[in-house]
């Protein structure tokens, strides 16, 4: 149900942030709960009030009585409860227990806390290896960083929380990075400044939790597993030796003093053997005998604006064990050339993330190859130096099967990105915003094309923040614009990523010469030209061939639509389909203002299509749009000369009836009258096809707007076949609409419903066939009466419920040419008077040259009121035994041949005539022409009542059952010709 519901929001373009509450699942619960005594429980998430209504609960009955929070969980504590107070207007009595929380007993404090734990372990039952201690520790943990940098670094190193569960232990190492990446997305400590020291304070003086914060003074608790140190005194640092020997995790973020940063001795972290998380910030320590070298358990190194010193003593023999057990290695603004060289590169085996930042450019990687052969996350952003010509890292991701992020962001100097990059088969992230000098962005040609999720590419600059998980850079950190200076042109113009079945998280923005984007074959859901591909002016070519998944696009302003030149979509699932079409150059097209080239297997679709259509409705624009579930329809595109490049279409092929040329030689070539006029060959320049049960057509083809909308108001050619809607075809005022094709749709009652017209009068050509259920065509009693004044041809087959065809509404149908009619048992009248234009006797068919009638047997006349067709040049009527008149004919003029006729005799002499005087007489037409084969009376009742007593004969004469069979079978015969079967 719900996941209905999210499919239905997503065609509708609806924010996940803006959805409503099912509303049948409301009304089940107003209905059940009625006015019964009951209490609800409500988790509020957000900071402000819900309309409990709106679920089916009454706030206003004195029976019911409803309990809520403000915030998300434990983890979230605010200050803000005048604010939310503020807002209330259902509730009557308001508890605000943060000020309490900040101030809890240290029991109760751990009491919530493993609540918490084993909340979240709940809700993750699917994920082994987790267990309310772990999670416990992981929130203490986070709670110790968020203390501890909120007013130092910007909580930048927060961030890295799920590497630190991992390198310090808390999280064992076979368990996978899911898990980890979960486990930090559910553990999110929010808190206000001023609550979280006093909480923080209570909570230390009343236990001995296993971290330690030392600000500017010095607290033994030899117990501490994890220290952070933030201090102005360098003689504090000589005062913890004892304590930092049991210290797992030790943060240090010294502060600048007199600009100056302060130094670290060497032998610092000499007894640090279980140290596993070391992160230092604006510290000065020798790089060439750095304090961490005895620290041989180490796995996580970070170094945030550390400089060498030169004053610290450094030792004779300096080894780099440590490095060997690293698998985490964050540099960032320290320029430490020897850390990063190749000869401690090769020491890193281990190492699974290395993350530099504002240090070397893109080109360091050609130092990793060949190297790190386990390393999953990659980051080279915001360099310092310039890249250099003459070094090729062509090849330097060669051998990284195991990457899966890639973040490249800030290298503006960079032109193309690795080819060796395609053997990267588990990239799962790649970002490069701010990469301004790249040229196009293409796949498969050096990128992944299986399990990429996620592409950022940011014009305006790198992100100011980053995760560690392999999502894209959160929206808050990104920049808001393009800072004075720095808005440098980006050169991309193509960006493909086609092939990427994975593709889910997508953003572009700022990319000025961006003309083309290729998502064929991605995983998008809803592309949304607001927040997915934004400020891309130039973009004029979309591709989205092979999207299975794909429900929406939201166009956002005008601006972005009116831009557009072509848009492709083929929303059918299947390997290949994104390669399926030679992707066409627009100079080599006739010039439109936009083509839309669509194969939907969900007819929901079309409502994002209405909105594109719609901004150019009045333009020159070409569409061609495929509603349909076959996989053996793709996109067509017209090629160099007008011609058309079609993909293998479901084309219905007719029985030839020169297959039956042996029987005809024998009983006489009356082939022709079975030969029906091909359908409309050539689509128009706004062509829409519907077949093969696409998704939701019912539902859609009942709306006003969207697909209706397309039809109606748009399309100029429109084919629906083997579709098995009862749903008729759009209502209201059809303007372009040129030729109408429907076959094989098996529940269709009536094509054109009521209160359907043809303001325009536009409509050429209706081609119908094999509708098994229709009674009409255009239907009666519509607002603006039809006047058909373009009509030039109607072709119906093999209709046996229809009644009549269309409704006589004026008095000339001035441009039909030809009427071909087979195979409808049950047609009374081709053109019927509709009921308020009884008044018309007669109708004009000034250009009315062929009528090709067959095997209509209760057909009266063609039209309801009088027929006077001058033009009229061949009648072919066959098992019409019914029909009593024709069309009456003008006098000929001299040198005008009279219509020739072709009917059975016995019909043509029971027809009625009006006389010579009204143009209305036999002598008007050639003789006709009558069929060897006429129709003979045949016995009344049935063939047994002619077989002998079947009980008597096997009683008395005792003759086998199957004699009687061919007894029955030779009264057959001898009753009816076989000739006259072959042509009944």
């Amino acid at each position: 149900m719900f996941y209905k519901q999210d499919e239905k929001d997503d065609f509708n373009g609806v924010d996940p942030g803006k959805r409503d509450v099912i509303r049948s699942v409301s009304e089940v619960i107003g209905q059940t709960l009625g006015y019964r005594k009951c209490m609800m429980i409500f988790l509020n998430g957000s900071d402000d009030e819900v309309d409990p209504s709106r679920f089916g609960f009454s706030p206003n009955s004195s029976d019911h009585v409803i309990v809520w929070t403000f915030k998300r969980q434990f983890l979230t504590i605010h200050d803000r409860g005048e604010e939310i107070k503020s807002k209330l207007r259902y509730t009557h009595f308001f508890l605000d227990t943060d000020k309490v929380v900040s101030k809890l007993e240290n029991s109760l404090f751990c009491a919530l806390l493993r609540e918490e734990a084993a909340n979240i372990v709940a809700r993750h039952t699917c994920m082994g290896g987790i267990d309310p201690t772990m999670v416990t520790d992981c929130c203490l943990y986070e709670f110790f960083l968020y203390y501890s940098f909120h007013r130092t670094t910007g909580f930048d190193w927060v961030a890295h929380a799920s590497n630190y569960w991992v390198c310090d232990g808390i999280v064992k190492a076979d368990v996978t990075r899911e898990i980890s990446n979960t486990l930090h997305q559910e553990i999110r400590w929010e808190c206000d400044a001023s609550l979280l020291d006093s909480m923080f304070e209570e909570f230390i003086e009343d236990s001995e939790p296993p971290f330690l914060v030392v600000n500017n003074g010095v607290i033994n608790k030899e117990r501490s597993s994890w220290i952070s140190i933030t201090s102005k005194n360098l003689t504090v640092l000589e005062d913890m030796k004892a304590v930092l020997e049991r210290a797992s995790s030790l943060f240090v973020a010294l502060e600048r003093s007199n600009n100056n940063l302060q130094g670290l001795a060497s032998g610092f972290l000499k007894h640090c053997g279980n140290l596993g998380v070391l992160v230092l910030y604006c510290c000065a320590f020798s790089f060439v005998s750095p304090p961490f070298l005895q620290c041989h358990g180490l796995r996580f190194l970070g170094l945030d604006h550390c400089t060498h010193d030169n004053t610290s003593e450094v030792q004779n023999r300096t080894t780099w064990t440590c490095l060997c057990s690293l698998l985490v290695l964050d540099v960032r603004y320290t320029d430490w050339d020897e850390i990063l060289s190749e000869e401690k590169m090769d020491l890193m085996d281990n190492l699974r993330e290395l993350n530099i930042e504002g240090v070397c450019c893109w080109q360091y990687t050609y130092r990793l190859q060949g190297r790190l052969p386990n390393l999953r996350r990659l980051r080279i952003i915001k360099p310092a130096h310039q890249a250099k010509t003459s070094i090729d890292s062509d090849n330097s991701i060669m051998g990284k099967t195991d990457l899966e992020i890639l973040d490249l962001s800030g290298n503006g100097d960079m032109e193309n990105i690795p080819r060796s990059l395609s053997m990267a088969r588990s990239l799962q992230a790649l970002i490069l915003d701010g990469c301004h000098g790249l040229e196009d962005v293409v796949v498969p040609d050096c990128l992944p094309s299986s399990l990429l999720r996620s592409f950022s590419f940011d014009g305006y600059g790198p992100a100011a923040h980053w995760t560690s998980s392999v999502e894209l850079p959160p929206e808050s950190s990104r920049l808001k614009f393009v800072c004075n200076g720095k808005n440098k042109k980006v050169k991309t113009s193509k960006i493909s990523l086609q092939g990427c079945m994975q593709l889910e998280n997508l953003f572009v923005r700022g990319l000025s010469n961006l003309v083309e984007l290729d998502l064929s074959g991605s995983a998008i859901k809803v592309l949304c030209l607001k927040t997915m591909v934004v400020d891309v002016p130039g973009l004029k070519r979309i591709y989205l061939l092979g999207c299975e998944h794909l429900r929406a696009i939201k166009w956002g302003s005008f601006g972005s639509k009116k831009q557009l030149e072509l848009l492709c979509v083929d929303t059918h699932r299947g390997p290949g389909r994104e390669h399926r079409l030679a992707q066409p150059s627009l100079g080599h097209h006739k010039s439109f203002r936009l083509q839309l080239h669509a194969v939907l297997a969900d007819s929901r679709l079309a409502r994002s299509l209405y909105f594109l259509v719609k901004a150019y409705e009045n333009e020159n624009i070409y569409f061609d749009i495929k509603v349909t579930s076959s996989t053996k329809y793709g996109v067509q595109l017209k090629a160099a000369g007008g011609k058309e490049m079609i993909l293998p279409c479901n084309r219905q092929r007719h029985m030839l009836v020169d297959q039956y040329g042996d029987v005809f030689s024998k009983i006489g070539n009356d082939a022709p009258m079975l030969v029906f006029p091909q359908p409309p060959a050539q689509q128009l320049d706004r062509h829409i096809e519907i077949s093969d049960g696409s998704r939701g057509l019912d539902s859609e083809l009942a709306r006003h707007f969207s697909l209706p909308y397309l039809m109606r108001a748009c399309a100029e050619s429109l084919h629906v076949h083997d579709a098995s809607t009862r749903a008729s075809m759009a209502e209201g005022d059809w303007y372009r609409l040129r030729w109408c094709r429907m076959e094989r749709c098996s529940n269709l009652v009536a094509v054109f419903p009521p209160r359907t017209s043809d303001d325009n009068s536009q409509l050429q050509t209706i081609w119908v066939s094999d509708l098994q259920m229709a009674r009409r065509i255009w239907s009666k009693g519509v607002w603006t009466r039809p006047s058909f004044k373009h009509l030039q041809h109607l072709h119906l087959r093999s209709c046996p419920r229809l009644q009549f065809v269309l409704p006589v509404s004026s008095r000339s149908f001035p441009s039909l040419q030809t009427l071909h009619i087979l195979h409808c048992s049950d047609l009374r009248h081709v053109l019927e008077l509709d009921e308020e234009e009884i008044a018309i006797h007669e109708v004009q068919f000034p250009k009315l040259a062929t009528v090709h009638l067959h095997a209509l047997p209760k057909l009266r006349q063609i039209c309801e009121a009088k027929m006077l067709a001058p033009a009229l040049k061949s009648l072919r009527i066959r098992g019409c035994f019914g029909l009593r008149r024709l069309p009456a004919v003008a006098a000929c003029e001299p040198g005008h041949k009279r219509p020739t006729v072709e009917m059975e005799k016995d019909v043509w002499g029971a027809l009625q005539w009006d006389g010579l005087a009204a143009g209305h007489h036999p002598d008007l037409f050639e003789p006709p022409v009558h069929s060897r084969h006429h129709r003979r009376r045949l016995l009344r009742g049935t063939v047994l009542r002619y077989v002998p007593n079947y009980s008597y004969i096997e009683k008395k004469e005792r003759i086998h059952p199957s004699l009687l069979v061919l007894t029955a079978y030779s009264l057959i015969c001898t009753t009816r010709p076989l000739a006259f079967l072959a042509f009944a």
